[in-house]
């Protein structure tokens, strides 16, 4: 009984307050507390730096229509140089309504493909190519893309080059049988476009000319595009960036169960 006693002492003795027991305790609360505030602080830091980047460096952004298609496919994703046009202070654009830059750089060059808020609804960003620039003359003849009364260089694709292209399209309405696939030459850089063999409505535009502080930009699926030609110029301060490289090309459809993914375009360089 005497011993049980002396251990049932031993025990209380430890649990009063200054006791071992409560001491060690102590001391593994506070290294949880340290180690719990040491961790929060790692992650705020990085999530700040992530958005940081996001906002003033580079962000990802995903293509969920057609209007540029052969350059970008429904699904592709895509990293958008946000310093190509300058340096913005970070969250800038969350206290006002567009981007306060420090720094300022080039501006957009035609061919440039950018990103963009959405002149007639800023809530929604559109992609497309920059066709005209400030002091342009923008001109659609029989869908001849003319430039300062400078008819744009294009040549057709045909034979295999065009079919390599139609069949990475794997869509049968995008076939040398309804579309015409074009390389066009804005500023000595060449990218492609797709005119519809069927379709007339855009075959002429303008001329217009471009005012200052504001863009001309088109698709580059050509017939199947909203664009410049029919809500108007793109102002500068709308610019988000310049599309760079596709990092993910992957389109899920849960609705009619489709899965696209292609590898082969992981690492494309955007031009």
């Amino acid at each position: 009984m005497a011993d049980i006693s002396d251990q049932n002492e031993l025990q209380k003795n430890s649990d009063r307050p200054g006791g071992p027991n409560s001491e060690a305790g102590n001391q593994g609360n506070k290294s949880r507390k340290k180690w719990i505030i040491e961790n929060l602080t790692s992650l705020v830091l990085a999530l700040f730096i992530v958005f940081m980047i996001r906002s003033s460096v580079v962000e990802a952004f995903k293509i969920p229509s057609g209007s540029m298609i052969p350059t970008l496919l429904i699904g592709d994703h895509i990293f958008v140089n946000k310093f190509a046009y300058g340096f913005k202070i970070p969250f800038s654009d969350l206290v006002t309504d567009h981007p306060v830059y420090v720094v300022k750089r080039d501006p957009p060059k035609r061919g440039d493909v950018i990103v963009f808020m959405y002149p007639k609804d800023e809530s929604f960003y559109y992609i497309k190519r920059v066709v005209g620039i400030p002091g342009d003359t923008v001109e659609i003849r029989n869908k001849v893309l003319y430039i300062n009364q400078q008819m744009v260089a294009r040549d057709v694709v045909t034979g295999p080059a065009a079919d390599k292209v139609f069949k990475s399209l794997d869509d049968p309405k995008y076939s040398s049988t309804n579309l015409d696939l074009f390389t066009e030459r804005l500023d000595k850089a060449d990218h492609m476009i797709l005119l519809d063999k069927n379709s007339f409505m855009g075959e002429s535009h303008g001329p217009i000319t471009v005012p200052p502080d504001n863009l001309f930009v088109m698709g580059d699926n050509r017939d199947f595009s909203n664009d410049s030609r029919f809500w108007g110029f793109v102002p500068m301060r709308n610019v988000k960036g310049k599309a760079m490289v596709i990092w993910l090309s992957l389109w899920v459809n849960f609705s009619d169960s489709q899965f696209v993914f292609r590898p082969e375009r992981i690492g494309t360089i955007l031009r």
